[in-house]
């Protein structure tokens, strides 16, 4: 069976009118002739939504009971069995209900489409898998439902339904969204402008992204090698070179003159390493890309001209820029035409742009080294080898001279200048040649005891011994070379390595940054000297000794001692330095943000009391207004039930203005560490039950479990009250219907616990440390179950018991929380008794 297809509406935000457009679209394949039908539409009350499914066949939903609680989910074999065409299906990332086919309706809808029926269905950004930690930074509100972003990818089609941000905050406060009482709740807090900005960005970049990819797809599907401008991309050669910060600004200025246009920086190195430019101009080219909003890249390749062209073709790139060759004029002519020269006639289709800058042309020519990598100890002994093996080579083959060893005699001495250059390179080959061609001749060439070249094959001979030591020499100097190459590169690496690992394993970043560097230099001592004063220090150096001083920004120095270092020390130097001043850096606003984290939090409690005040403290205080405005009116006659009734409402909004003031009081003195405690010996049940009677909870609502025996615990019987209170009004306002909340109480190691069960959604154990914080609902935005204060208020009023409130998980679910305080017999409750206590006035 042909597999159906998958359309996806994606909206940056609830009430964007992702369903609306699903359930239009609906009806409008239906006119059509297509078979459609809603498997299931979620219309949050909303009527427009509501008025848009009728005249659509609507297949019933399924019944799930869970818990003692029914739930409805999408009827997933009735789907199939119908068969229709189109499916809709709304809210794709939705979490079944326990006991349903699936555990998530977006592998509901991948079964209907095995099943060969097209589905339309809506997601939000926030629900994408990938972009889920990204949303609750922006908006603080976790999202647990997410859509793997493969599931999406897969879609035939994704659209995004877009609405300004505006827009959509005017349908909020229309009450087009959300009912009345969670409209101001929605605007001060997800339905932010900034929030709902940032979301629409995140939603169009996404699907932007999904795009691109499609056509990369497309392209290689269909053998397409030509650029398709659809957007300038922008690649940037860096060569490490001074030059480099001018061509990224020209390359963001061409970037910059297309709307989304991408730029891309791109450093060639070769494979020996050996072109590798001065790590610090990089570090800082590569710091500028990323702040200019391009990405920074590296590629390994010895032809780099080649290198550059089939990156700029990977990354569909439309322009390439490179800077001015900085050779003059001799090397231009003796090396041939330069990089710039090459990767032009390579482009093909993709404009190149040669950026002029003040180095161009002013290198110097400078022939190749030979034997340079190799080492003067090497040398050396290519040297002795050549003086002291090739007088015993003669004195061996005069001793064994036939008429017939002439050619083993030159072969012989040929393997000499072989041997000689393995060892110590050109130099000493060339010297091994030149000393084995005038031996030959004077002891093996007629006439024998005398120097003369009487044939030219003589002078042929010679050369040959030359150009064998030239090529021989070539090879053992690559060979050294890409030795010390890798050498270098695995000694930097462990390096770095190490002192990488170092700062993770929660070392102190610059001590290990010093330490490391005396340990890899073999210096006696390293300091790091900030603002006149030693910071960091390792080693003990002498007082006399001479030191090298590197600068670290604009106001330290790293001092070394004990020698001087090499040139490609020096390189890994300038790495380690960028390191140092990157740890300072990060010292210093380490130290900033301890200091702003205080006013942060206060600015937070703030904030969030501003909104409680403009909300919670507003609804009684208006509603009271309202009350004693209209009993004062003379214009209108009430009679007597209505005045009573207005009566009623002022008083119980006075009443509530008056319940929201005093936890708000509650709240500072917890704070400020003045609560008043009046500790005495106190019987749970003396707590419990009138806790039960102010929340006219009765059996049916919450079961007791209380040991008969259980002994009494020292406690303010009012506070205490005040604890169970708030607790039990979150159990039961989170505890499933049909379910009872339970109150146990048991006593365990000198103190009793009062233990309040629910089996409601509970906590998830990265964020129960959160529920003890004040204003804090884990995301519950509808400002109708107070300031969010009661579980900080129930925190400090138990630990100003001297007792403990712990959350547990309830066995099958839901939540626990524990009420632990001291027994009133138990001998070191008495003394935790008296420590509490309030002190008197001449010890205060």
């Amino acid at each position: 069976m042909k597999r159906g297809r998958l359309r996806v509406l994606l909206g940056a935000a609830p009430g964007v009118g992702k369903t609306f457009t699903m359930l239009e679209e609906g009806k409008r394949l239906g006119d059509e002739g297509s078979d459609v039908v809603v498997a299931i539409v979620e219309t949050h009350g909303r009527a427009a939504t509501a008025a848009m499914v009728e005249g659509l066949e609507i297949i019933p939903r399924l019944a799930v009971s869970h818990r003692g609680v029914e739930l409805t989910e999408l009827d997933l074999d009735a789907v199939i069995s119908r068969h229709p065409d189109v499916a809709l299906v709304d809210e794709l990332a939705h979490t079944n209900a326990p006991g349903s086919a699936n555990e998530k309706r977006w592998q509901d809808v991948d079964a209907l489409l095995d099943a060969g029926i097209d589905v339309i269905s809506t997601v939000n950004i926030q629900h994408i898998e990938s972009l889920n930690d990204v949303v609750h930074q922006i908006t603080g509100v976790p999202q647990r439902e997410t859509v793997p972003d493969k599931v999406l990818r897969a879609a035939e089609q994704i659209e995004v339904v877009d609405l300004a941000p505006q827009a959509l905050r005017d349908r909020l406060s229309a009450g087009r969204v959300y009912p009345a009482e969670r409209i101001d709740a929605a605007l001060s807090n997800y339905f932010r402008l900034g929030n709902l900005t940032a979301l629409r960005e995140l939603a169009l970049l996404w699907l932007a992204d999904e795009v691109d990819s499609a056509l990369r797809n497309y392209r290689a599907e269909h053998g397409i090698d030509a650029k398709w401008e659809a957007r300038e991309r922008v690649v940037i050669a860096l060569t490490g070179g001074l030059e480099g910060e001018t061509l990224i600004r020209r390359g963001a200025r061409i970037a910059a003159r297309s709307s989304g246009g991408v730029l891309l920086a791109v450093h060639v190195t070769g494979q020996d390493g050996l072109r590798s430019a001065h790590p610090e101009a990089l570090a800082q080219q590569r710091a500028l890309v990323e702040k200019l909003g391009g990405s920074y890249h590296q590629v390994v390749g010895d032809d780099i001209p080649r290198a550059l062209v089939e990156f700029a073709r990977g990354a569909n790139a439309t322009q390439l820029v490179i800077g001015v060759s900085r050779r003059n004029r001799v090397a231009t002519a003796v090396s041939g035409p330069g990089i710039g020269a090459t990767v032009i006639r390579e482009s093909g289709d993709i404009d190149v742009h040669i950026v002029t800058h003040s180095a161009a042309g002013g290198g110097r020519f400078s022939l190749p080294r030979l034997g340079g990598a190799l080492t003067m100890k090497r040398r050396i002994a290519g040297f002795l080898l050549a003086l002291g093996a090739g007088p015993l080579l003669t004195w061996l083959l005069v001793s064994l001279r036939s008429p017939d060893s002439f050619s083993s005699d030159v072969l012989a001495y040929q393997l000499l200048v072989v041997i000689v250059a393995l060892v110590g390179g050109i130099w000493p080959a060339l010297f091994a040649a030149f000393l084995s061609g005038l031996t030959l001749n004077f002891f093996f060439v007629e006439p024998v005891r005398t120097i003369t070249v009487a044939e030219p094959i003589q002078l042929v001979t010679l050369a040959l011994y030359v150009l064998n030591a030239t090529l021989v020499s070539y090879v053992v100097d690559q060979a050294a070379r890409r030795t010390r190459a890798a050498r270098r590169a695995a000694a930097e690496s462990e390096l770095l390595a190490t002192v990488a690992g170092s700062v993770l394993r929660g070392q102190s970043a610059l001590q290990a940054l010093i330490s490391r560097t005396r340990e890899a230099f073999s210096l006696t001592g390293v300091r790091l000297v900030v603002d006149g004063q030693v910071l960091v220090r390792d080693g003990e150096p002498t007082p006399d000794e001479k030191f090298t001083a590197v600068p670290v920004g604009d106001r330290a120095t790293l001092e070394l001692h004990g020698g001087d270092l090499q040139a490609s020390e020096r390189r890994l130097l300038a790495v380690i330095t960028a390191q140092v001043n990157a740890a300072l850096e990060h010292s210093d606003l380490t130290a900033t943000a301890r200091e702003v984290g205080p006013l942060a939090e206060t600015d937070r409690v703030r904030s969030a009391l501003l909104s409680a005040v403009s909300h919670d403290l507003r609804r009684p205080l208006a509603a009271a207004t309202a009350a004693v405005s209209g009993l004062r009116a003379t214009d209108v006659s009430w009679s007597p039930d209505d005045r009573e009734e207005l009566l009623a409402t002022a008083e119980e909004s006075l009443g509530t203005l008056s319940s929201l003031v005093t936890t708000l009081l509650d709240v500072s003195r917890v704070q400020a560490g003045v609560l008043g405690v009046s500790l005495s010996r106190v019987a749970a049940d003396d707590v419990i039950l009138p806790a039960l009677d102010e929340l006219h909870l009765g059996p049916g609502d919450v079961e007791i479990d209380l040991d008969p025996e259980l002994p009494e615990v020292i406690a303010d019987a009012g506070l205490l009250q005040r604890v169970v209170v708030n607790i039990l009004a979150n159990a039961t306002r989170f505890a499933p219907p049909g379910t009872r909340v339970r109150v146990a109480g048991s006593s365990f190691g000198g103190t009793v616990e009062i233990r309040i069960i629910d089996h409601g959604p509970g906590i998830a154990p990265e964020r129960r440390d959160d529920v003890f914080m004040a204003f804090q609902r884990l995301g519950d935005t509808d400002n109708l179950t107070g300031l969010g204060l009661g579980l900080a208020l129930s925190k400090g009023f138990t630990e100003g018991m001297g007792g403990t409130l712990e959350v547990e998980d309830t066995p099958g679910g839901g939540l626990t929380m524990v009420i632990a305080l001291p027994i009133a017999d138990d001998v070191h409750a008495q003394t935790a008794f008296v420590a509490a206590q309030p002190a008197p006035d001449d010890q205060k």
